[in-house]
């Protein structure tokens, strides 16, 4: 089934703007990045504790920050008001971010909750089960680990799509696709900072699927210019890449529309664990699926003309 029918549109006379919105996203990303002095990193690279709680109610989080202002542990006064304590699903789940904290008494974290319990006593399930969501506890030598691991994951994902490209199609190629994913993660990124979402696993996780669903539509895009080159040999590449555009455009927008269609659903049903996966995957569908014909197609055309002069 085709959605869109012969199609006849001259995607590449959009690139001077699809140029400048490209840049100027990239800008504001980038931008954000300088600004808060990089993207802000969950426990999982930066190390510290997260703990959730449940309430029985819906509870005051400026209440329970100025009551964490000085907490006592083990003879140990802490000030905890700084840490980072927002609501997750609804206004009765708190969840309380802390940084590692040298000396560390013992049970720190149980007293800590216990204290946290003391402060909305009438809201506090009776069941303890019912009233710990979670408690995820990373050390700073392992979250150094994790944040080299997840680099490491995505530069190496980059440099083999760019030897397999290379050997399948031809080097040119292999510049256009790897050029369009870089745009891609930066643009999420960059989205991320300005929003001030966390980078964590699961986000990571997403960015290397970005990678893959970007990738699979830009492939798609240049096996049928490698086709149509070899059938139009006297035409210009713009026009052959125009015309493989246009012919590859109802599956594109299919395949596009189906991944956005359960993505939202995730995003909106799937909860809170869930939810930073799912908001970076909606951006990476919409942004690859855009690069896989303003970005990598334009470049391919550009390093074709270079050689050619």
């Amino acid at each position: 089934m085709r959605i869109v029918k012969e199609t006849n549109f001259d995607f590449m006379s959009k690139t001077k703007i699809t140029r400048f919105i490209s840049i100027f996203l990239l800008i504001v990303g980038f931008s954000s990045l300088v600004i808060n002095r990089g993207p802000k990193l969950s426990i999982d690279f930066v190390g510290g504790t997260m703990i959730a709680v449940n309430f029985t109610e819906p509870v005051e989080i400026d209440k329970l920050r100025s009551a964490l202002k000085s907490v006592t542990i083990s003879g140990q006064t802490f000030d905890l008001s700084n840490s980072e304590i927002k609501y997750f699903g609804d206004n009765s789940n708190i969840s309380i971010r802390l940084s590692e904290i040298e000396n560390e008494p013992e049970k720190f974290i149980q007293n800590l909750i216990k204290r946290v319990s003391e402060i909305f006593p009438n809201k506090v399930p009776q069941e303890e089960k019912d009233f710990i969501l979670s408690i995820e506890k990373v050390g700073p030598k392992i979250g150094a680990e994790l944040s080299s691991d997840a680099f490491m994951a995505i530069f190496s994902a980059l440099a083999f799509i760019l030897i397999y490209i290379s050997v399948r199609f031809e080097f040119k190629y292999a510049i256009g696709a790897i050029t369009a994913l870089a745009h891609d993660i930066l643009i999420t990124l960059g989205v991320f900072s300005v929003l001030n979402y966390e980078i964590s696993l699961a986000v990571i996780a997403a960015f290397l699927t970005i990678v893959g669903y970007s990738l699979n539509d830009t492939i798609v895009i240049f096996d049928r210019i490698r086709e149509n080159v070899k059938g139009l040999k006297s035409a210009p590449l713009v026009l052959v890449v125009n015309q493989s555009i246009n012919e590859s455009l109802s599956r594109t927008i299919i395949t596009s529309l189906t991944t956005f269609s359960v993505v939202l659903i995730l995003f909106l049903v799937g909860g809170e664990v869930i939810h930073t996966f799912a908001f970076a995957m909606l951006i990476g569908v919409v942004i690859g699926t855009y690069s896989s014909i303003f970005i990598a197609s334009p470049v391919v055309i550009k390093m074709d003309s270079q050689k050619k002069s």
